[in-house]
C-alpha cells in the first residue's frame, strides 16, 4: 500500500524545503521506495534534492498537444492515436516514466509548466492515470504543491493520509491555512488527516497571540519548526538539502514530526 504525503500552504513557506526533509526521513528511517512529486510550476525540488531535472509532465502535455494539432488534417490524432501508432495513454506513460529523476532511495517527478490556451481535460484525465498508475509501485509518495490546493485532483486521484499544510508565524499564513483546510474537504480525493506545521518561527517559541491564531485552523497542530541561519547558509552553498546533517534543528524537528504520524 502506498501512503501519500501532500504538503500545501500559500507561497514562500517553506514548503519545498519541508518536503525535502519528509524525504530525508522516510529514506533514512522507512524501508521501500519513495516518488517525490513537485506539483509547483516553479519546480526547484530537484535542487533540494540534488536531482538533475531534463523534462517536465507540463514540457511533454505540451509537446503532445502540439504533435496532435500538427496531425489533426491526417485523422490519426482524431482517432486518439499519435503520429507513430502510439495512443495518447501509452505516449504519456512511455515519456512520463522517461522524464523520472532516478535517485538512489528517491525518484522525482516534475510537474512543470501550467496549462496553456484551450482544453485540457482529456489530457489531465490521462496524465492522472499514468501518474497514479506509477505511483503505486511506490511505498511513499510525497507531493510538494504549489500554493493553494485545488489543483491537487488535477494530479492524482489517490487518497491522500497526511496532508501538512505549512504557514509562517503570521496572521496571513494562518488564515490562507485555514482556506487550505476548508478546501481540502471539497477536493474530489480524500484527504484522512489534517496536520498544521508553524515553520520559521523565531526562537522556537510560540506567543500567546499566536498559538491563538492557531488554535482557530481546523486542522490537528503538528508543531512549529524553529527559524534557523544554518540552513540558509547551507542553501547558499548549493548543495541539497538533504544532506544536511541530522543534527540540524530543521531536520530534527521534521524528523519528530514524522515519527508521530507514520
Amino acid at each position: 500500500m502506498t501512503t501519500t504525503i501532500a504538503l500545501a500552504g500559500k507561497g514562500g513557506v517553506g514548503k519545498t524545503t519541508i518536503s525535502g526533509m519528509v524525504i530525508k526521513y522516510l529514506a533514512q528511517n522507512q524501508t521501500g521506495s519513495i516518488l517525490a512529486i513537485d506539483a509547483d510550476p516553479s519546480s526547484n525540488l530537484n535542487m533540494v534534492l540534488g536531482l538533475d531535472l531534463e523534462w517536465t509532465v507540463g514540457d511533454i502535455r505540451e509537446d503532445m498537444l502540439a504533435q496532435v494539432k500538427s496531425s489533426l488534417t491526417a485523422g490519426g490524432a482524431a482517432m486518439g492515436v499519435m503520429p507513430g501508432g502510439a495512443s495518447k495513454r501509452e505516449y504519456l506513460d512511455y515519456h512520463i516514466r522517461s522524464s523520472l529523476a532516478e535517485g538512489s532511495r528517491f525518484d522525482l517527478i516534475a510537474m512543470g509548466r501550467s496549462e496553456g490556451q484551450g482544453c485540457y481535460c482529456a489530457v489531465n484525465h490521462n496524465l492522472r492515470e499514468v501518474i497514479d498508475s506509477l505511483s503505486k509501485h511506490y511505498a511513499y509518495v510525497v507531493i510538494d504543491n504549489e500554493a493553494g490546493m485545488e489543483h491537487l485532483s488535477r494530479h492524482t486521484t489517490r487518497d491522500v493520509q497526511h496532508l501538512l499544510i505549512v504557514s509562517d508565524p503570521t496572521q496571513r499564513g494562518l488564515v490562507a491555512a485555514q482556506r487550505i483546510a476548508d478546501m481540502s474537504r471539497t477536493l474530489d480525493i480524500r484527504v484522512e488527516n489534517l496536520y498544521l506545521i508553524v515553520n520559521r518561527l523565531p526562537n522556537g517559541v510560540i506567543p500567546e497571540a499566536l498559538q491563538a491564531e492557531i488554535n482557530k485552523v481546523n486542522a490537528t497542530f503538528l508543531g512549529a519548526i524553529p527559524s534557523n541561519d544554518d540552513l540558509t547558509t547551507y542553501e547558499f552553498s548549493g548543495k541539497p538539502l538533504v544532506d544536511l546533517g541530522d543534527e540540524s534543528p530543521v531536520y530534527k524537528t521534521v524528523a519528530e514530526m514524522m515519527q508521530k504520524i507514520l
